[in-house]
């Protein structure tokens, strides 16, 4: 019998381990992802590589090697204009933007390779949202040229519960067919009252979902529940020291429900 519960035990961790990695997930949370003439033009963004739906431990994250946004065609870095804040013992980054003119603001980010320690892997997830302010489409379905990417196909923005997100995935600005996307839930209002807590799962296979690109790399997913949702298309990298590296394109969407 100990030996069996022994084995269990290790089974578990093993699995464990395994959830954990496929579960790494970049986020860019700006305070407002629409923004209304009687608004504040300022907004808050947060860095953080965590784990979404399992509002479990969040990941260190070194200095990004690209952040920046782009509006109306004309990028600029903000890179220097980061500064690191600790969330759940972890080190993440923030800062402020002003947003100065209607139309689309594609925020991006290029974080430092992270290094998984069990599975001896290094981990880059090239992530970008856009924020809109006050109605005006300009740039939300422009590609940036991130090594791996989703383009949208649906406005990522302005979207209501039951509507459905479709996007392309890309690396190096060609279409990857036959590749899974993942698929998460903001699950926790520890990330700074982002969202609502007590999300109940069935089973430890309603923490992420997943559908695949079709041949032309596009995939859709229709969103079920209002708040955050996280795509995220892994992919294969060119190594680093010699390591495995898995590289992929995320895109950050919120949901309101229609009152």
């Amino acid at each position: 019998m100990k030996k069996i519960t022994l084995i269990s035990f290790v089974l578990i961790l093993i699995l464990g381990l395994s959830f954990s990695v496929s579960a790494h997930f970049q986020l860019i949370l700006p305070t407002d992802e629409t923004i209304s003439a009687n608004e504040d033009e300022e907004i808050g963004i947060q860095l953080i590589f965590t784990h979404p739906m399992e509002a479990s431990h969040s990941m260190d994250m070194d200095k990004p090697v690209k952040f920046g946004v782009l509006n109306k065609g004309r990028e600029k870095s903000l890179l220097e204009e980061l500064e690191s804040f600790t969330l759940d013992g972890a080190k993440s980054w923030k800062t402020l933007y002003e947003t100065r003119s209607p139309g689309d603001y594609i925020f991006y980010l290029e974080p430092a390779p992270y290094y998984e320690e069990g599975k001896d892997l290094y981990l880059t997830q090239y992530t970008k949202i856009v924020v809109n302010k006050m109605g005006m489409p300009t740039d939300w379905e422009k590609e940036l040229g991130q090594k791996a990417e989703i383009i949208p196909l649906t406005r990522p923005y302005g979207i209501w519960t039951g509507n459905v997100l479709r996007g392309v995935v890309k690396r190096d600005g060609k279409v990857v067919p036959n590749t899974k996307v993942m698929v998460e839930y903001l699950n926790s209002s520890a990330f700074t009252e982002f969202n609502d807590a007590g999300i109940f799962m069935p089973a430890e296979s309603f923490n992420r979902q997943y559908v695949k690109t079709d041949s032309n790399g596009v995939f859709s997913y229709g969103i079920p529940k209002a708040g955050w949702w996280g795509f995220g298309a892994m992919m294969k990298g060119d190594k680093i020291d010699g390591k495995t590296h898995k590289i992929g394109g995320v895109i950050w969407i919120k949901a309101h429900d229609m009152e």
